[in-house]
């Protein structure tokens, strides 16, 4: 019809109004006459576009990890990340948008690879291999630091919701099985000396603009701390924005165990931190990153727990939790360890990744400074998963 009045015969009106019709059928006659005129003629009201409308409704409401990064995970609910939608994906047909000039000029970068780096024991002086010195932490923290990295919690990265200043990049900071040289309060409550906490506070004071956030996967020891000890400082942990993981009970390795047993470990470390403050985990780190035979029975045990991420042992930084290839259920992380042959640090450890995204900065995250767009060169438009393309802005 290309958008022209609908022509209806006045002999239609003279059919209604001739003969001996009741006037009550007359008038129902031009009724009818006239919302026929009305559903050819105007817009946005025919079958198809009403159903198209539907759809992007539709799409728009099952989108439930939006990358509102600004919005800062806070318990489970809070920092959650949800199964991505594939209704979402198959609503969005419009291009991806252009990135705004203040992104391009920071080069951003938002599918770029994120460091998880992850830490055991802390120590005045380091005994075992996976021991890091206070010095040796301290000295991370202020190199991240001055090379633009602020820290995030693993709920907030694995729900895609943070927010980082332009040109700068996120990095996850996680600390395993809660061992006392991680955090502890002296008799004033405030973090021990030379603990994690107390060194992760001093740098951010020494760097503004480094955010003083960790993860502390848990097991029942809890830093060593008892009774109204133990509910304190996971308290004050909380209150200063650091976030508790469930790591298990006992810290075996799952990959042998039967679903029984696996669901006691996950089942009795989280009803212990819930018991104690009142909220569950959001993300779980495998003891020896060793996954159970079924994943699923570490994701999800009805009434215990329900994860939204897991994170393992590994040896490279994680894909950007917008990349298409990102896997919630088999995040990698990276050693916190120099350059030593020891299982191939040379390559695979802190120190290389670091050096290595610092020569090669076009494979690192970068931020646009917007927690509601995710910028990336045109190069990398085949990564951007699919659910996120109207977040997408591309130069």
């Amino acid at each position: 019809m290309s958008g022209a009045p609908y022509a209806v015969p006045w002999s239609w009106f003279g059919s209604i109004g001739g003969g001996n019709v009741p006037l009550l059928h007359k008038i129902a006659g031009v009724v009818i006459v006239c919302a026929v005129i009305l559903g050819l003629t105007l817009p946005g009201v025919r079958r198809g576009h009403d159903k198209g409308a539907t759809a992007t409704r539709a799409g728009a409401a099952t989108r439930t990890t939006p990358p509102a990064r600004g919005a800062p995970g806070g318990g489970r609910a809070g920092a959650s990340a949800p199964p991505r939608s594939e209704a979402a994906a198959q609503s969005v047909t419009r291009p991806i948008a252009a990135a705004v000039p203040a992104a391009v000029a920071a080069k951003a970068n938002e599918l770029g690879q994120v460091p998880v780096l992850m830490y055991h024991r802390i120590m005045k002086k380091a005994e075992l291999s996976l021991d890091r010195s206070s010095k040796e932490l301290y000295d991370e923290l202020t190199r991240l630091a001055k090379s633009g990295y602020v820290p995030v919690t693993a709920a907030e990265f694995v729900s895609g919701r943070f927010d980082v200043p332009a040109g700068r990049h996120p990095v996850v900071l996680t600390f395993d099985d809660s061992t006392p040289g991680q955090f502890g309060l002296d008799p004033q409550g405030n973090p021990k000396p030379d603990t994690a906490v107390a060194i992760i506070q001093q740098v951010a004071r020494e760097n503004p603009g480094f955010r003083p956030v960790a993860t502390f996967y848990l097991n029942k020891d809890l830093f060593q701390l008892t009774g109204a000890e133990a509910a304190a400082g996971l308290r004050w942990l909380i209150q200063h924005g650091f976030e508790l993981g469930n790591h298990t009970m006992t810290h075996p390795d799952l990959s042998g165990m039967s679903e029984k047993g696996v669901r006691a470990e996950l089942g009795g470390m989280e009803d212990q931190i819930v018991g104690i403050t009142g909220a569950h985990t959001t993300t779980l780190a495998y003891p020896f990153g060793s996954a159970p035979r079924k994943k699923a029975w570490a994701q999800e045990d009805a009434g215990k727990y329900r994860f939204q991420g897991i994170f393992l042992a590994g040896w490279k930084p994680s894909e950007s939790p917008f990349d298409g290839a990102f896997d919630r259920w088999a995040i990698n992380r990276v050693r916190s360890e120099g350059k030593i042959k020891e299982n191939d640090c040379t390559r695979f450890c802190s120190t290389a990744w670091l050096e290595h995204l610092d020569k090669n900065p076009a494979e690192r995250y970068t931020s646009d400074g917007d927690p509601n767009t995710i910028t990336f060169p045109k190069t990398s438009e085949d990564r951007l998963a699919k659910q996120y393309r109207d977040w997408g802005r591309l130069y």
